[in-house]
């Protein structure tokens, strides 16, 4: 009776599962051994550097979950490589934790503290832009809840804040990112610069030197007169409301008002000094 021979083992080495792109386990003897030599030995920056190299992709993570918010992927990338470096040389292996669980707060922390340092184009405390995240976070998770943008009474509620707070952390939020007065309004040829179509001259800026040549002469003038051109031209009062305010009748408030105007206009012409 024939038996049936078993298949032929497999020859060479067996194939070993590949390596998670996230497990850096294979980086610990390295630091073992990076702990063990004396600072001015040469083989440390040769471990340091192969360490680095190894670990880049946790920093090059980190920068892709912080972008999109205003900032230039690679400055991103930039601060969260020197976030690495700071987790490579304070790392201590000798205290037996993961280095990824070490690595990723450090990393993070360094981009946070370049938003909160650069990020804003208009400086403003940081208790005011720890309140601009909160602010963020608490809108997302209204605006899902409510199904649309929540008020700042809804957020204060939300945060449990003081309304007045609220409205003047979403105002600062404004500082956050500026546009420039030079950018072209949109892409297409011969578009005009963001100056040209916003904002304009104040109607009162030419009356600022008036003011200060004429409230000199006002202090000057005895109390009901000053009264009287106060309310006529300040506070927009006709004759007969100021002759009923200060209890004299309007053709006295006329004559009054005509006087002291003529006295005024004397001073501004120089004609007595």
């Amino acid at each position: 009776m024939l038996r049936e021979e078993p298949p032929p083992a497999p020859r060479g080495p067996v194939s070993r599962r590949p390596r998670r792109s996230d497990d850096y386990s294979h980086c610990r003897p390295l630091f073992d051994e990076l702990a063990t030599l004396p600072a001015e030995h040469p083989r440390r920056r040769e471990l340091r550097e192969r360490l680095i190299l190894e670990l880049l992709p946790i920093a090059e993570h980190i920068a892709v979950r912080f972008s999109g918010r205003g900032q230039p992927r690679e400055d991103l990338v930039q601060v969260a490589r020197v976030g690495l470096l700071k987790a490579v040389d304070r790392f201590d292996p000798a205290q037996g934790g993961d280095f990824l669980a070490y690595a990723v707060p450090t990393v993070m922390g360094e981009v946070r503290r370049f938003f909160r340092d650069t990020g804003w184009a208009v400086h403003v405390p940081r208790g005011m832009q720890e309140l601009r995240t909160r602010l963020s976070r608490g809108t997302t998770e209204l605006t899902q809840l409510l199904g649309r943008a929540p008020t700042p009474t809804e957020l204060a509620g939300h945060l449990d804040l003081d309304v007045d707070t609220v409205r003047e952390g979403l105002l600062a939020a404004n500082s956050y990112q500026t546009s420039s007065l030079d950018r072209p309004v949109n892409d297409g040829e011969g578009s005009v610069p963001l100056s040209d179509v916003v904002g304009q001259l104040d109607s009162r800026f030419e009356l600022i030197e008036d003011r200060h040549t004429v409230v000199p002469l006002l202090n000057r003038l005895p109390e009901r007169e000053r009264a009287i051109v106060t309310m006529r031209f300040f506070d927009g009062l006709t004759q007969s409301q100021i002759a009923e305010r200060i209890g004299i009748s309007q053709m006295h408030v006329s004559r009054l008002l005509s006087k002291t105007l003529h006295e005024l206009r004397r001073h501004l012409d120089g004609s007595e000094a």
